[in-house]
């Protein structure tokens, strides 16, 4: 098991800053959170080596990339053995559609994000990934209709009419 990190509050401030924008300039993080510079740049290559910022990313708009639809799908396996869902996860993993997966615990064994241009890709991913693998007993979608908080750091205005 990995040793836990302790942070002080300039460490969170400046991990919500780069969560925020990781582009920022040393000297705006530095303004930001109340530190020089040189103590900005400092802890955040620690936080790198600690393994606490695990990536730099770019956060991409779906929509102008073609796969505007956003699937979350709960799928339940016929066995839940270790064997079948390990079997399942790394085929899943292999689906670019599949933009995010977690194994989770209740009815359902995994929770799939699939993101997708049409009902008609998202119909040919199903049969693909989902009515092809044997270990599926069965799976349910739900369809959003708009996002209001994704954890990438881009947080959207909540529209209310």
């Amino acid at each position: 098991m990995r040793k836990r990190i302790d942070l002080d509050e300039f460490d969170r401030r400046l991990i919500e800053e780069a969560r925020r924008d990781n582009q920022q300039p040393a000297r705006i993080l530095a303004d930001k959170v109340g530190l020089s510079v040189s103590a900005v740049l400092r802890r955040l290559r620690r936080l790198r080596e600690e393994g606490v910022i695990v990536a730099d990313r770019a956060v991409i708009d779906p929509a102008l990339t073609g796969s505007a639809l956003t699937m979350h799908v709960l799928v339940k396996m016929k066995q839940a053995g270790a064997r079948s869902m390990d079997t399942f996860a790394r085929a899943i993993a292999q689906h670019r559609e599949v933009t995010a997966a977690w194994d989770v615990t209740g009815d359902d064994d995994f929770v799939l994000k699939v993101q997708v241009g049409s009902m008609q890709e998202y119909d040919r991913f199903t049969r693909r990934a989902l009515g092809e693998d044997q270990g599926v007993y069965a799976f349910k979608t739900l369809i959003t209709i708009r996002t209001i908080v994704e954890d990438d750091g881009w947080r959207r205005p909540l529209l209310l009419d």
